[in-house]
């Protein structure tokens, strides 16, 4: 399982690194080894307003159908047309080109309610 040390994570497996107050979201290394070979990514409106845990999108694999919330609050700048396109970027490179949606962040503090790489780790020994 890969972690990236500048990102937080939620429980649920998504993961969130925060570049000049915009977050990157995207799901972890753990989750999409879990869903195995990911087929699907479904629309993320730009533009839209969601609050910490509202659904962000869907995620279909070869294995299940999973959905994916957003850690943070704020509003969706862009979307990752690429991994929409080519939904296997999920597996080959998650915390690269699979990041899912770009989001203005509206409050800040919300990633203090969030793992530390650290902490992710321990959450998801096996």
């Amino acid at each position: 399982m890969k972690i990236q040390n500048d990102a937080r994570y939620a429980k649920s497996d998504e993961w969130v690194r925060v570049e000049g107050g915009v977050a990157f979201v995207g799901v972890s290394d753990y989750a999409q080894g879990k869903l195995g070979d990911v087929v699907f990514v479904g629309d993320i409106s730009v533009g839209s307003t969601l609050k910490a845990g509202d659904l962000l999108t869907s995620v279909e694999s070869v294995k299940a159908a999973s959905d994916v919330y957003t850690p943070v609050s704020g509003k969706v700048l862009e979307v990752n047309h690429e991994v929409t396109a080519k939904p296997e970027l999920l597996n080959s490179d998650a915390f690269g080109a699979g990041w899912l949606a770009k989001i203005e962040l509206s409050n800040p503090d919300e990633l203090n309610g969030l793992m530390s790489a650290t902490d992710y780790a321990e959450y998801r020994k096996e």
